[in-house]
């Protein structure tokens, strides 16, 4: 045997031992062990208020950042708190934004490096909104875990942690080095990540081979692969007539109603049927192929069940495939609210003078922002211009984020569909997201770093909404999902 035969033996012989050697059972045996003090960890971190949209609760948040900083330490983390300045109130003063927690576990070149992305600020929530439970005391009901940022991220980073705390605590090795990046303002906008991320790139992120997220949720009851979201164009309109607001019995009838104008350009913006009416945004779309029809086609959907659970009695599309491609892959235009116009309870007889409405359109891949503003504004001016109206109109888009899209037949992916057959014995359903990350976008412009989205979080889990859970199945389950995953990702070749 020649030499260079004697060194691809020795080199396969090296593989086939580190296959061999993951260690799957005994991990598993593990989390089953400490299924109680994982839970009780997150009943701990569920206490925490940590609302990043309420700057009362700011220590609350710091403390929430601490923990998390803490617990890394615990199990062997190198663990950094890194500063991202301050946020300016509407009152004129500042206050620091929470910093942003990272931590590494092994350095090893040889080892591909995983980067986790996570937050552990929460949505708004209080027990009169309508919760069954006290929204910041973790409540165990049928296997159920109630409490405010269950799902959205605090089990999700847990098990992420998790994952890591019991390869060490059994001493053994991780087959990949790990690190985590964890923020505290993802509800509000991620305020100065993107800078962190960019200012990190050729340090943090530099031996970095794949990012993971987290933060979303499977489709149906059968585990998912999440390959692409949505970003969001977000609009004021803006329509101002008199110098102040106006009696509508003293002015009814005698001026140019600033409502009236604005109800008339919405009305403008999208058909009954949900067509959208803006010149150029609908063109923008990248066509459905073959391929892609028949992977809608095969996901598990319930079209009932979901027409059910919104509580109306019909859809704006009959069949499955037409509604998850505009769910995921159509861009939408939402009407959320009119600044300005009387909502309070009773009557107030009075003619707004200026009024604001609030839309957005969720974009989809094939459309650029600075594209749609252009569109948007030159639109509604013409319609505006129609009216021929003595108020005047202003459009400004405040939020300009971008969808993100990842190749489905990636490695990263395949990894992920083995470490689903491993844990559920399952295909996983491969799927997109119709709400906006921005920071998976961010990712992968600034770091050009392959991502995936690898969810546990449950389809019913109530995201953002009151009764938030996430089950026991998922959390536990979804650990032993990352152990494997990680596994799975460190037999990726390396180039």
């Amino acid at each position: 045997m020649t030499s260079s035969n004697r060194f691809v033996a020795l080199l396969l012989l090296l593989l086939c031992s580190r296959a061999s050697s993951f260690r799957f059972e005994e991990l598993t045996q593990y989390v089953n062990s400490h299924e109680e003090q994982f839970v009780e960890t997150l009943r701990q971190w569920i206490s925490v208020e940590s609302d990043s949209s309420d700057v009362t609760k700011r220590s609350d948040l710091h403390r929430m950042m601490d923990m998390t900083a803490e617990k890394l330490r615990l199990i062997g983390g190198r663990v950094e708190m890194l500063e991202i300045g301050t946020q300016a109130l509407v009152n004129g003063s500042s206050i620091d934004l929470p910093k942003v927690v990272t931590a590494q576990f092994g350095d090893d070149p040889s080892k591909r490096t995983v980067c986790v992305y996570g937050h552990v600020d929460v949505q708004p929530a209080r027990r009169e909104d309508g919760w069954a439970t006290d929204p910041y005391q973790l409540t165990d009901i049928d296997g159920n875990l109630y409490g405010r940022g269950a799902s959205d991220n605090k089990a999700p980073v847990l098990a992420w942690i998790h994952t890591v705390e019991v390869y060490k605590a059994l001493n053994i090795d991780l087959p990949v080095n790990v690190k985590f990046i964890i923020e505290g303002m993802e509800e509000t906008g991620s305020n100065g990540l993107d800078a962190l991320i960019v200012a990190q790139k050729d340090s943090f992120f530099s031996d970095v081979d794949y990012i993971v997220i987290s933060d979303c949720v499977w489709l149906s009851k059968r585990p998912a692969l999440t390959y692409g979201t949505r970003g969001n164009c977000y609009f004021f309109a803006e329509v101002e007539g008199p110098k102040k607001d106006l009696h509508s019995g003293l002015y009814g009838g005698t001026v140019i109603e600033p409502m009236t104008d604005l109800i008339g350009i919405l009305d403008k913006l999208i058909s009954p049927s949900g067509k959208i009416l803006i010149p150029g945004v609908r063109e923008a779309v990248a066509h459905l192929s073959d391929e892609e029809w028949k992977t809608y086609q095969d996901i598990e959907f319930d079209l009932q069940s979901f027409q059910s659970e919104i509580g109306l009695s019909q859809l704006m599309y009959s069949n499955k495939v037409d509604l998850l491609a505009h769910r995921w892959r159509h861009p939408t235009v939402s009407i959320h609210g009119i600044e300005g116009a009387f909502s309070s309870p009773g009557t107030k007889t009075v003619i707004p003078a200026k009024v604001i409405a609030k839309f957005s359109i969720r974009q989809v891949p094939n459309m650029d922002p600075a594209v749609v503003e252009k569109q948007v504004t030159d639109y509604l001016h013409s319609v505006f211009a129609k009216r021929k109206s003595p108020n005047r109109l202003n459009v400004t888009m405040v939020i300009g984020a971008k969808p993100w899209l990842a190749d489905p037949k990636h490695p990263l992916y395949e990894a992920g569909r083995a470490a689903v057959k491993t844990v559920f014995g399952v295909e996983p359903d491969l799927i997109r997201e119709g709400g906006t990350i921005p920071i998976a976008r961010t990712f992968q412009d600034v770091t050009g770093k392959s991502i995936i989205m690898l969810p546990i979080g449950g389809f019913d889990d109530g995201l953002h909404s009151q009764n938030e859970k996430i089950s026991r199945y998922n959390y536990i389950e979804g650990t032993k999902l990352f152990i494997a995953y990680l596994h799975e990702v460190s037999k990726i070749k390396k180039y």
